[in-house]
């Protein structure tokens, strides 16, 4: 499809009467500017965090806990963006993770393949540039440790 661009009045100086074209002006999409919120970026980034093979959870132990009491609470931080910290610029971000592996996986390549599947969804689905991908592995998960499930305060 072609550029057809638009026609505008020259700025003073020019002739009267001529226009000149601006290639700007033409591209709809181009007017006005997009934000993206960091919750948005995180959880993005926890998804796909959460999809790699050896990665048992996300957080540490203490918000794991916490998170969890949080979840039954409407309005809490959903567990999606847990473990996920995002600082969002105007065409960057960089993330913090903290992962939890399961026990006999390789760590370094377990965090080699976090980073390459958040990078790749974050840049794919906004268009920022992920400048870096920091992973704190919090915990390893023992085969046979049970899942820590905090007990209601309420019943």
């Amino acid at each position: 499809m072609a550029d057809i661009p638009e026609r505008e009045v020259a700025a003073s100086g020019g002739e009267p009467g001529k226009t000149s074209v601006s290639k700007r002006a033409a591209d709809p999409g181009s007017r006005g500017r997009t934000t993206i919120a960091d919750g948005v970026v995180e959880k993005i980034a926890g998804l796909a965090a959460r999809d790699v093979l050896g990665v048992h959870a996300m957080g540490s132990g203490l918000s794991r806990t916490f998170g969890a009491v949080r979840d039954r609470v409407p309005g809490g931080r959903s567990s999606v963006t847990r473990g996920v910290k995002a600082e969002v610029g105007e065409v960057q971000t960089a993330l913090d993770l903290e992962i939890v592996v399961d026990y006999g996986v390789s760590i370094g390549d377990v965090a080699r393949e976090v980073r390459e599947n958040v990078i790749a969804a974050v840049e794919r689905m906004t268009g920022l540039e992920v400048v870096e991908v920091n992973i704190a592995v919090t915990d390893v998960k023992l085969p046979e440790e049970e899942e820590e499930e905090p007990e209601p305060r309420l019943q």
